[in-house]
């Protein structure tokens, strides 16, 4: 009954931690890209399946081995610098500026993303979970359902996301690039501020 209480919980515990705020920040500035719904849902899926390979894979590989110097701040920082780099990126893209879509943009970024986030918070969920779950299988069925609420709970923020930026909303075109432009310049102060708490400048 102690192992099956935070298993039970693991989905909803899941969840809420797509709503961290370098998670909105990451997947809201993908799918400003997009012109659809349902593709930028897709992009919430695929970064949850990144997500979620990382935790399961390198979650396993702690709790088996016991390795715990793997739960490292440099992998915060590393999240931090690809915040900043899709900030500016953002920002200086071609498709910022102009009318133009990439309907064909691969989800494979989206994917790549949510890997790197998976590397961020591997290590405290697997502290987290060794401390309560003492077999080890157990404990990677835990952070494979887990894995499955943060899908469930990204796939809810990239759909409302992209309401802005879908062809039926008619917003004043300089009212959405303005929201590009603040959430881009939002994702590179906070991806900076990740970096320098935990390279401790």
């Amino acid at each position: 009954m102690k192992t099956l209480l935070p298993i039970l919980f693991a989905s909803v515990a899941g969840m809420g931690h797509a709503f961290e705020a370098d998670h909105l920040l990451a997947v809201g500035t993908i799918i400003s890209k997009r012109d659809s719904t349902l593709l930028a849902i897709k992009d919430g899926l695929y970064w949850g399946l990144g997500h979620t390979t990382t935790l399961v894979v390198l979650g396993s590989v702690i709790i088996f081995s016991r390795a715990t110097f793997l739960n490292s701040s440099y992998f915060e920082a590393a999240v931090g610098a690809m915040l900043v780099v899709m900030g500016i990126s953002r920002l200086v893209g071609k498709d910022t500026f102009t009318t133009s879509r990439s309907p064909r943009y691969q989800h494979s970024f989206a994917y790549t993303v949510g890997l790197i986030h998976g590397l961020a918070g591997s290590g405290a969920l697997v502290l987290f979970v060794m401390s309560g779950i003492s077999d080890p299988v157990w404990g990677v069925v835990y952070i494979l359902i887990f894995g499955l609420g943060s899908m469930l709970g990204m796939l809810t923020v990239a759909g409302l996301f992209s309401i802005p930026f879908t062809k039926r909303m008619k917003i004043n075109r300089s009212l959405r690039l303005s929201a590009v432009v603040v959430s881009s310049g939002i994702c590179i102060v906070y991806g900076g501020r990740m970096i320098y708490e935990n390279l401790h400048f």
